[in-house]
């Protein structure tokens, strides 16, 4: 077992049992499929601006103005959040407003392309919210059993990553670009139910006046050593890991198989989800946490190095299938690091920040893989196994500059 330093000196509030029973199996099929809506709408963004005639570039686009403001409107989302006396109202507005703001962009891109834009910044403007906004409660809501918590927490993006785009494509073919953004929207409404009932606590009159500006929550992912490593580290892979639609369709074209793209990614997710779960079931005790993130950015970056010596179909699914499996287990600990980190007073900041640097980054990694695709697979293999090698150097870097 690990020490109170280690695991973060158990308070009162975390000491005590669970007393609302279910409690986790709401707040997972809650987030789920906020995330689900989150993954989804970019697939029918895309198929909107396809299926209105205004082609490719216009659905980049919107993409772009949903994407963009997941890093601007973080901080301030934190803060809301970190103000607010009453929180469960504020997620149930984040989580309407992106529903509501998805579906009005998809009801205007054939007519008004100005007034989808709009939209799709005001659902980027709530996304902090459903994201890292949302499992920051997880403290609260289940003091008694963290780790569990936050490996069902990482197993809630994996299906999300599987379920969201999938579910966006098929309803879109059969039905409409419109109707997949309404049943995006749905989603977030299920969503949206299930949290009012989530045992949010109210904050008393002295923790929702003082000030809490973005200022001491940015501070925080620096002035502590071990949050600042693991932050640093994660966002770092994340310029890996935005590259990887472009690597697996640049392997697509080298195996001569257009269906690869979509298989390895999904294959990848799979494993990532089977791992969450393993670790909500078995957690990773041993070790520190930080000490099980900074391995599994140092493991990430092996498969694609050998993807570079194993061509071929096969090995490459199974590769990207072991990539996954890291996945879950270095996501879960990156949520325990945060939770012991935060200051309480800036704890959703922290975690919205956390996520939106993270979001930047891979959006950095696909426009610095757009640039390479010319160079070829072995050239983005490279890059993404040395993203994943450098953030595992950083990580242990930034470890050891942590006070004795």
């Amino acid at each position: 077992m690990l020490a109170d330093r280690d695991t973060g000196e158990q308070s009162p509030r975390r000491r005590k049992e669970d007393s609302h029973p279910g409690v986790l199996a709401r707040y997972t099929a809650a987030a789920a499929l906020a995330r689900l809506a989150d993954e989804g709408s970019r697939v029918a963004l895309l198929l909107l601006a396809l299926e209105s005639g205004h082609g490719p570039a216009f659905g980049g686009l919107l993409i772009a103005a949903l994407m963009v403001p997941h890093v601007v409107a973080a901080p301030v989302a934190g803060a809301l959040a970190d103000r607010v006396r009453r929180r469960r109202p504020l997620y149930v507005a984040g989580l309407l407003g992106f529903g509501l703001a998805l579906t009005g962009s998809a009801l205007t891109v054939a007519v008004a392309p100005a007034a989808a834009f709009g939209c799709a910044v005001l659902a980027g403007c709530c996304a902090p919210l459903l994201i890292g906004g949302l499992t920051s409660l997880l403290g609260e809501l289940a003091p008694a059993n963290l780790p569990r918590a936050y490996g069902l927490d990482a197993s809630s993006y994996s299906v999300a990553g599987i379920a969201g785009p999938a579910l966006a494509a098929v309803v879109a073919g059969t039905a409409g670009g419109v109707v997949a953004a309404a049943a995006l929207a749905g989603a977030c409404v299920l969503s949206a139910v299930l949290v009012t009932t989530l045992p949010v606590p109210d904050r008393g009159p002295d923790r929702t006046t003082r000030r809490r500006g973005t200022g001491r929550a940015v501070s925080a992912l620096w002035r502590r050593p071990v949050l600042g490593a693991v932050t640093a580290g994660t966002t770092l892979s994340h310029c890996g890991v935005g590259a990887l639609p472009l690597l697996t369709a640049a392997l697509a074209t080298r195996f001569g198989d257009t269906a690869f793209t979509g298989v390895a990614l999904s294959v990848a997710a799979v494993g990532a989800l089977i791992s969450s779960l393993a670790y909500a079931r078995f957690p990773i005790r041993r070790w520190r946490p930080e000490h099980v993130v900074l391995a599994g950015l140092t493991a990430l970056g092996v498969p694609f190095a050998l993807l570079v010596f194993l061509p071929g179909r096969w090995p490459a699914l199974v590769l990207f299938a072991v990539a996954g499996l890291i996945e879950g287990p270095l996501f879960a600990s990156l949520l325990t690091v945060r939770d012991r980190e935060a200051p309480p007073e800036v704890r959703t900041q922290v975690f919205t920040i956390a996520a939106g640097l993270k979001v930047t980054a891979a959006a950095a990694g696909a426009a610095l893989a757009g640039l390479a695709t010319g160079f070829g697979a072995t050239a983005l293999l490279l890059g993404v196994a040395a993203s994943q090698f450098v953030a595992g150097g950083v990580t242990a870097g930034l470890l050891r500059l942590r006070p004795r």
